[in-house]
């Protein structure tokens, strides 16, 4: 039985990552609400904590998890520590004293309640004493609904506003006005604005090696050039050929000797988050880690298939699908300014190809879109089980990366 969870990042005002919410499913064949409620809660958590660690899921922030009745009359919040859980009381519950009185009891030992996809009814007001967060669907619930909730809640000022399904800039700054503490959507993967951003001379240089390592046999003297004259790209070189990721066996003692201990895949994975980094040094962490994500997902993908030469390419694509949220340009902006092979650009700007295939199954997992990601893995014909390995792994990996470029 394999364990499928994917995770969608929490936000505060400014646009830090304050947890995930986790979304479960029991297969790619079940997609909810076929599923019953009181399992997918139940295997969520088994999974979590025995298949694949909470913390490893989360990069050890809160975990938004949703809890039936049933659930929580068993007392499955209290398998989870109170600070790594944020207990989602689900909307389909309906308000009464076996729930108030679990609420009580949950406040009292420490825990975090929100309220999901909250719908306003005056009983609900009993509860408002014991809730941390309100969370309010932005694609199904209308403004006036929206300022009734805000208004009941104005007795309780410990009651902070979370606006789900937020995907797109304008509806952030429309819950930001009205003054909602938290945000969760993909609002921060689409470009703010569309404007004119000239890359420095050091991004272009970066731009300029991704280039020459995007073909399979690298040259390896002209690379080592480059590094040479950046005394900064060198830095950070030799600090990530020093990272616990790999084993060395012998000091490092040239520009060189760095970039044959990493190999040719993991010079092009290091510079192309190390561009991302770099062009995205304004914009929120979280937009840095989920292009991290993408890259190392596709590139497993793309190992698992077995039918790319070259499995760097899947990394580029999946780090630059991203780019035109970190430029805030449109993408047809952002790959006239980069010197990508065609197959990338085809991918990104055309939707065509291999390559746009396994882009296609990241998102689609990322959103938790099950029934289009079995769609794609059975196209592929790629394993039940070597998707979820491969964005658990990819989960991992970018969050040790954001650990050595976080700083």
């Amino acid at each position: 039985m394999y364990f499928y969870a994917a995770r969608q990042p929490i936000l505060d005002r400014d646009k830090k990552l304050i947890g995930y919410e986790l979304l479960f499913r029991d297969g790619v064949d079940n997609v909810f609400p076929d599923i019953d409620g009181d399992e997918a809660t139940s295997r969520l958590i088994e999974g979590s904590q025995f298949n694949f660690g909470l913390e490893d899921l989360t990069d050890n922030k809160p975990a938004y998890i949703n809890f039936t009745l049933e659930t929580l009359q068993k007392g499955y919040p209290l398998l989870l520590g109170k600070e790594q859980v944020v207990v989602e009381i689900l909307e389909t519950i309906q308000p009464g004293k076996r729930l108030l009185a679990l609420v009580k009891d949950l406040k009292e030992k420490g825990y975090i309640l929100a309220l999901d996809d909250y719908i306003h009814q005056p009983v609900w007001r009993h509860f408002y004493p014991y809730i941390d967060i309100i969370k309010i669907d932005f694609l199904t619930c209308d403004l006036d609904s929206i300022k009734a909730i805000i208004e009941a809640i104005k007795p309780y000022p410990h009651i902070k506003l979370l606006a789900e399904k937020v995907e797109t800039y304008e509806k952030y700054q429309l819950a930001l006005e009205m003054g909602f503490s938290y945000f969760q959507g993909f609002f921060f993967s689409k470009p703010e604005m569309v404007q004119s951003k000239t890359l420095p001379p050091s991004e272009m240089a970066l731009a300029e090696l991704l280039y020459e390592t995007s073909s399979i046999d690298l040259n390896l003297r002209k690379i080592t050039e480059v590094f040479e004259r950046d005394v900064n790209l060198s830095y950070k070189l030799l600090r990530y050929s020093n990272s616990a990721a790999f084993k060395r066996r012998a000091e490092i003692s040239t520009i060189k000797q760095a970039l044959i201990v990493l190999g040719s895949e993991e010079i092009k994975r290091f510079l192309s988050l190390l561009f991302a980094a770099q062009v995205a040094a304004d914009k929120p962490a979280e937009l840095i880690r989920l292009s991290l994500t993408r890259a190392r997902f596709a590139e497993l993908l793309a190992i698992s298939h077995g039918k790319m030469r070259d499995t760097g390419m899947a990394f580029l694509t999946g780090m630059m699908s991203l780019m035109d949220a970190i430029l805030d340009e449109d993408m047809p902006s952002v790959m006239n300014k980069l010197p990508l092979t065609i197959e990338i650009k085809d991918a990104l700007l055309k939707d065509e190809g291999l390559l746009a295939t396994y882009l296609k199954l990241v998102k689609f997992y990322e959103q938790a879109n099950w029934e289009k990601a079995k769609e794609i893995q059975q196209q592929l014909g790629l394993k039940p089980e070597e998707v979820p390995d491969a964005y658990h792994d990819a989960l991992s990996w970018s969050n040790d990366q954001m650990s050595v470029f976080g700083d």
